[in-house]
């Protein structure tokens, strides 16, 4: 019996149950021995019925006594008593409860032996189980699969139960046992036999054994994503390359310059930066820190390094107004040394200094003679600075010589937008940015192709942000506060979750409240700003508030990255539940970036527990690592980085946030291997492919 033999095959299995595992997923029966339990019961000893409520689930078993359905109003459900088995002066009974669950009323019944798992509940003077897993135990020989052992609690599906998955993993593992299945990781790793910790994840004799046997998978499961990572960044490695960096004249003049001096940690990436660049290996690397750590002063660095080498630079933002924030500061610190810096958004293209940027007579001429359809010709006074957003990657004729690429916020962006960019040169190096301080577990898979250069210091002379969480109706306290800060001189941020009212949602809206804010904070004078207001009026808003005609800037989340206003001291956020704990720190970010303290405070009319414990999270630290961490365990790697860009594989028993020792391990294992054997040509690790072809893999960061 073969680990990729089809369900569909096995006599067993039948058609239409073959039919169903297919649908759910599952068709072979390698497929189905790795359907990994979410959970196990020891059933060699129920939990004793519950007299009080509590916040951890329980497994009893006990009898139905009554069944029925209780009807209030349109609200329809299913209520059972269920009873100890055994009889005695101190039996308990309780109520077990579905909602709308008609299914359950057809299996459910007095006299049934049910198991319950699930949180118990205080209802009035009942303890009520409400809407809990269950299942029927049947009197059957094969109950020894049900009961008196750690049983295995399986994600089912309609069709199929826990309890039939249950009995098919069994019959496979028989199938399995005794055939040959090498390990597929190395000795050095574990070495328990591979059909042993398969039987033990789903039949364990024992916690102690069902732990050995979850570590062997994970690892397993680790070893091969990082087997893919490491064979990637080898491959990465043996690419041609060109050196982009020599001299460092410009980045001494440029630092020079600056008001204030660079903190360890930016002189440290730059340093990575400039040797990687110096190699002729392709450079791949990835800048992350906290808000206001000073990434994009590392990236211009990087740029003039590749300036000064002969080659051109260019920063692609997802935003136009963050492509604009860079393309002012660069031409404010580029202009003095004497270089070029041009800005193409889908709106806007400009140019520094009066050079042109084509040779119109010779377009003029091309126009003339009927070859118009080609890219304008270049002359040597192209800009060696290029921002600006997607529309970079339709303007190939910039690019005659890009030396280097860096992508801010890169999440935002596609792997083949990614890609475009690095084939407007010739092995350019690549730079990627993110605001967000990333999770160490999370940059050795979805960022382990990548090297990484991390600013966990901020600049001296910052003013301390100091954030509270208050009730949505202290709006009017919040707004005398507000007022008394405007009033000595500095200016705020006011940002809604929405730019317009919705029947749908009870959020507020910006447009809505700019009104109200208007004369909350007369005659201070307000703006309003949000995605949709045409670009050449955005950019005049936020030009006056660079400059301090406008005092408070009513703002959906568009201001979240790249806009930097030393003046402005308060930020107000109204329905804060409804933003993610990263986006809360970045829009935070925008404050705090003077001398002068500064304050946040959060909005919210929900009383949820994981909303505030969210939220407080928040005036508890301003470390974004912390906050990073914070957020990975509350939301998973998935809601933190968005689904569509998460590029996350989908990991069958591995948990990135609990199982970073075992990633580590696996890690080192992994690029052991690559590094002595990088085709996997070698008898011993011929077996590693197996994994290669299989295994779960990441969508990696490299955009080639």
């Amino acid at each position: 019996m073969r680990w990729d033999t089809p369900l569909k095959e096995l006599p067993w299995v039948g058609p239409q149950r073959s039919r169903q595992l297919t649908r759910f997923g599952l068709e072979t029966l390698g497929d189905l021995v790795s359907h990994f339990p979410k959970r196990w019961e020891d059933r060699s000893r129920f939990d004793r019925f519950p007299q009080e409520e509590s916040d951890l689930p329980v497994c009893v078993c006990g009898l139905v006594q009554t069944a029925a359905v209780q009807r209030r109003g349109r609200a329809r459900n299913f209520e059972i008593r269920l009873v100890e088995e055994k009889s005695h002066a101190l039996a308990g009974q309780i109520t077990v409860r579905w909602y709308n669950l008609y299914w359950v009323e057809k299996v459910v019944a007095a006299g049934v032996r049910l198991v319950v798992y699930g949180k118990p509940k205080r209802r009035g003077r009942q303890i009520v189980f409400e809407q809990p897993e269950f299942e029927i135990l049947e009197e059957e020989s094969a109950d020894s699969l049900h009961l008196q052992r750690i049983v295995p609690i399986h994600r089912a599906t309609e069709g199929l139960s826990t309890r039939i998955l249950r009995w098919l993993i069994w019959e496979a593992l028989q199938q399995l046992e005794g055939h040959d299945l090498p390990s597929l990781i190395p000795a050095s790793l574990d070495t328990t036999p591979r059909i042993e910790a398969l039987r033990q994840i789903h039949f364990p004799d024992s916690f102690e054994s069902l732990s050995r046997a979850r570590k062997n998978l994970v690892l397993t499961e680790f070893f091969g994503m990082q087997l893919c990572i490491a064979q990637r960044r080898a491959q990465q490695q043996a690419e041609p390359g060109l050196c982009h960096a020599s001299s460092t004249r410009l980045i001494e003049q440029l630092h020079s310059s600056l008001p204030f001096p660079l903190t360890g940690a930016q002189i440290r990436s730059i340093a990575e930066i400039q040797t990687d660049m110096a190699s002729e290996r392709p450079m791949n690397r990835l800048l992350h820190g906290d808000v206001g750590a000073g990434k994009t002063l590392v990236a211009l660095s990087a740029m003039l390094l590749a300036v000064e080498a002969g080659f051109q630079a260019a920063l692609m933002a997802p935003t136009q107004i963050l492509a604009e924030q860079h393309y002012l500061q660069f031409q404010r610190l580029c202009t003095p040394l004497g270089l070029r810096v041009c800005l193409r958004t889908g709106t806007r293209r400009e140019e520094s200094g009066p050079l042109p940027l084509f040779d119109h007579d010779r377009w003029q001429q091309a126009v003339a003679t009927g070859s118009a359809d080609k890219p304008p010709i270049p002359v040597q006074d192209q800009p060696e600075i290029i921002v600006g957003t997607h529309a970079l990657l339709h303007h190939p004729e910039l690019f005659s010589r890009l030396g280097l690429a860096v992508i801010d916020e890169q999440h935002k962006f596609g792997v083949l937008q990614r890609a475009t960019l690095r084939a407007q040169g010739r092995c350019p190096d690549m730079l990627v940015m993110t605001a967000t301080p990333i999770p160490r577990t999370l940059t050795m898979s979805l960022y382990g192709d990548l090297d990484v250069s991390t600013l966990d210091e901020l600049p001296k002379g910052r003013g301390k942000i100091i954030t509270g969480v208050r009730d949505s109706a202290k709006v009017p306290e919040a707004a005398k506060f507000i007022r008394e800060h405007l009033e000595a001189g500095r200016q705020a941020y006011i940002v809604y979750p929405l730019i317009d009212a919705s029947e749908k949602t009870e959020a507020k809206a910006a447009a809505a409240e700019f009104e109200k804010w208007q004369t909350l904070l007369a005659p201070m004078p307000c703006a309003l700003l949000h995605g949709r207001i045409p670009p050449e009026q955005k950019d005049s808003i936020m030009e006056q508030f660079r400059l301090g005609h406008t005092k408070a800037l009513i703002a959906t989340t568009v201001i979240e990255v790249g806009i930097d206003v030393p003046n402005a001291t308060v930020m107000l956020i109204e329905n804060a539940e409804r933003f993610g704990l990263a986006q809360l720190h970045q829009l935070r970010g925008r404050v705090g970036r003077g001398i002068h303290k500064s304050y946040c405070i959060l909005l919210t009319g929900v009383a949820e527990p994981e909303s505030l414990k969210k939220l407080e999270v928040l005036e508890r630290t301003s470390n974004g690592f912390d906050i990073a961490e914070a957020d990975w365990e509350l939301r998973g790697p998935g809601d933190l980085l968005g689904t569509a860009q998460s590029g996350l594989p989908p990991l069958r028993i591995g948990n990135l946030t609990k199982d970073f020792a075992l990633m580590q391990q696996a890690r080192g294992a992994a690029f052991v291997v690559i590094e002595k054997d990088p085709l996997l040509e070698q008898p011993a690790h011929r077996i590693y492919r197996t994994l290669l072809a299989t295994g779960p893999k990441a969508d990696l960061s490299q955009v080639s």
